[in-house]
């Protein structure tokens, strides 16, 4: 093994690249371990550049849970730049990691956050610049083992002959098991070597390892089965849920970047999980049950993050902020507390219906007012009970005109293209909608500088979701819908240049939606567009349709399956798919009947403050809610339909 710090090497070559800060590495709270007295050395891996990646609250959480056992280490690593990249490869310089500039190759697991499919590719190319063998069954006992984590990983078929394994769910308990059975293999002797080791980490139930499952395909081109082909593995593979959040203050000490990210902020994560059931909401359905931090330790990580970062603005994460709660007391008695300081406080994500003015005016009491953003995702009434985004259009016109009225003079709305049942009125009904924002906003406000931008994504169905089954909408008439509705709004008069538009075409999202609910069978389609030289799918500069395109009509020349077949095809309730072996936790008879309920437009309620509506989380994860005070309420899991005696 090399073993050394490859900085020497790597100096000469920074002048002649784009923003070389981000390869030197050395940030505020950024830990460097000695090599020699540890045990279990880890890379962890987030595939996009160092700007995206580093305000990753995964990678910042794991980073530290790790570096704190006195036997394990923890270095960080993004992808390179292509100019990086072609230096590397001229001066045949491995890919390194930030901390100590030493080969990923080096460590002895390669963790992966997957944050989004699109960095799939940039994930070869890492592995490649490392030189470790793309595919898992060509590695050695002296090449890491390559483990992917995040929401992307629930269905991490596309990349299984690429990866050793998957963990799904939450990894802090996760990560400290994976370093402790490989200390104890090493310490037994490394039996069986390589396919020793991931045997004991199959066998854990904390691990999936796609090789010790075989997947069988019909002449129709759908799964047959998927089963294990040894011993000792289970049949399903579940997810990790952590419990208690106030046990698990992380992160403590937040890395400060040296170069500029997309995120400039220190960020603590409220709660996790959301129950309020959006279907086309992969992140809020594997992530249930909703548990939240107490307002006490929510202080206290803001407290310790401002200390140790020098950050002026907190963000407090989760999926729906504003639903923590204690999120009025919590936000008042940070206000409060920083008052004078210039330190703001933030809420990125936030629903129309659990935002107040009050609340904003806490939030922005001690820093700058920013626009405010909500999503109401569908642009008409039908498609929100689709969606069962239980946001009216009065809810809406109350909350900005709220806003307007106090001071704030721009507003985001964000919405989706391409959702189940949707038609052509319905996208247009978002121009509507923001032309009734800017109305009211300027009868409110006395003013004419209102405005509204509207943002714009295409909806990709994603695995453990209602939508799992759904047709995705094809690009051409995703480009159309969205067409109309910039000349609808173009074209109006008296509202449309105070209504700005952003949107993305619709041919990233179907390269999205095929690696989101592909099979192993695309991992070929993978492997060539980035030989073909694919990087950075995930900016438009570097994306290519065409690439991916051609790639898949290439590989797939003999085979009964194209992009549409993965995309654009309806499933049928009693179709094997490609993660049917691996359980978020949600029974699949609970997700077929949401999307029943949805294209019945029947909406379903938040089980937080309604009776359960038992989508198996919590009875087979053994799980259970919990909200609350500081002493935490522990929420009943409460059976539709229950009688009195069963719920006392």
């Amino acid at each position: 093994m090399t073993t050394k710090s490859l900085y020497q090497e790597l100096e000469p070559l920074l002048a002649q690249v784009r923003k070389p800060i981000q390869y030197v590495g050395g940030e505020v709270n950024a830990t460097v371990k000695e090599w020699d007295e540890v045990a279990v050395r880890w890379a962890l891996l987030y595939p996009d550049a160092y700007e995206v990646g580093s305000p990753n609250q995964g990678v910042q959480i794991l980073y530290e849970v790790l570096n704190e056992q006195p036997d394990v280490l923890a270095e960080r690593c993004y992808a390179v730049w292509p100019d990086m990249e072609e230096l590397l490869r001229e001066h045949e310089i491995p890919a390194f990691t930030l901390d100590s500039h030493r080969s990923l190759g080096d460590f002895d697991v390669l963790g992966v956050s997957l944050s989004t499919e699109l960095g799939y590719t940039n994930l070869l190319n890492t592995l490649d610049l490392a030189g470790i063998p793309l595919r898992s069954a060509d590695r050695s006992d002296s090449d890491p083992v390559v483990l992917v984590g995040g929401h992307s990983a629930f269905n991490p078929e596309p990349l299984a002959p690429f990866i050793d394994g998957a963990v799904l769910g939450d990894g802090e308990e996760p990560a400290l098991q994976i370093s402790r059975l490989i200390s104890e293999w090493r310490e037994a002797g490394s039996p069986d070597g390589r396919v020793g080791l991931l045997g004991k980490l199959a066998a854990s139930g904390v691990v999936y390892v796609p090789a010790f499952y075989d997947v069988s395909y019909g002449t129709s081109g759908h799964i047959q089965s998927i089963r294990p082909n040894r011993t000792g593995v289970p049949w399903q593979v579940s997810k990790h849920t952590l419990m208690d959040l106030d046990e698990w203050p992380y992160p403590k000490k937040p890395v400060v970047p040296v170069a500029e990210t997309i995120h400039e902020r220190m960020s603590v994560e409220i709660f996790r999980g959301c129950t309020r059931g959006c279907r086309f909401c992969q992140a809020g359905m594997i992530t249930r049950p909703v548990r939240e931090r107490s307002a006490e330790t929510v202080a206290d990580m803001v407290d310790c993050g401002i200390k140790r970062t020098g950050f002026d603005e907190v963000g407090m994460l989760s999926l729906s902020s504003a639903d923590h709660s204690e999120i009025g007391d919590l936000a008042k008695g940070l206000a409060d507390q920083y008052e004078g300081t210039k330190t703001s406080l933030s809420l990125p994500s936030t629903r129309v219906d659990a935002f107040n003015i009050e609340l904003a005016d806490e939030l922005s009491r001690n820093g700058r007012r920013s626009g405010l953003t909500f999503a109401p995702e569908g642009g008409s009434e039908r498609m929100r009970r689709v969606i069962n985004k239980t946001v009216s259009e009065e809810d809406l016109i109350r909350t900005v005109a709220a806003a307007y009225s106090s001071g704030w003079r721009h507003v985001k709305l964000y919405f989706m293209c391409g959702l189940p049942t949707e038609t052509d009125d319905d996208v247009l009904q978002i121009a509507r909608l923001a032309r009734e924002v800017i109305r009211t906003g300027r009868e409110v406000s006395g003013r004419r500088d209102i405005r509204c931008t509207v943002s714009i994504g295409g909806f990709v169905p994603k695995p453990h979701t209602p939508f799992q089954w759904a047709g995705q909408l094809p690009a051409e008439q995703t480009d159309h819908r969205l067409h109309l509705l910039r000349d609808e709004i173009r074209g109006d008069r008296e509202y449309g240049r105070s209504i700005g538009m952003r949107y993305h075409d619709g041919e990233p999202g179907i390269v999205e939606g095929l690696l989101a609910r592909g099979d192993r069978r695309v991992a070929d389609v993978i492997e060539q567009v980035w030989r073909d030289g694919g990087r950075f799918d995930g900016w438009s500069e570097y994306f290519s349709y065409d690439r991916w395109s051609t790639a898949a009509t290439k590989v797939w020349r003999d085979q009964p399956i194209d992009v549409d077949w993965f995309t654009t095809r309806e499933r049928d309730f009693d179709e094997v798919l490609p993660w049917s072996h691996l359980d978020s936790g949600l029974d699949a008879e609970w997700l077929w009947q949401d999307w029943q309920d949805a294209l019945g437009e029947d909406e379903v309620g938040d089980c937080r403050w309604t009776p359960c509506s038992q989508c198996g989380v919590c009875d087979q994860m053994d799980t259970h809610i919990q909200v609350g005070p500081a002493d935490k309420v522990w929420i009943p899991t409460i059976p539709v339909g229950a009688t009195a005696s069963e719920m006392a």
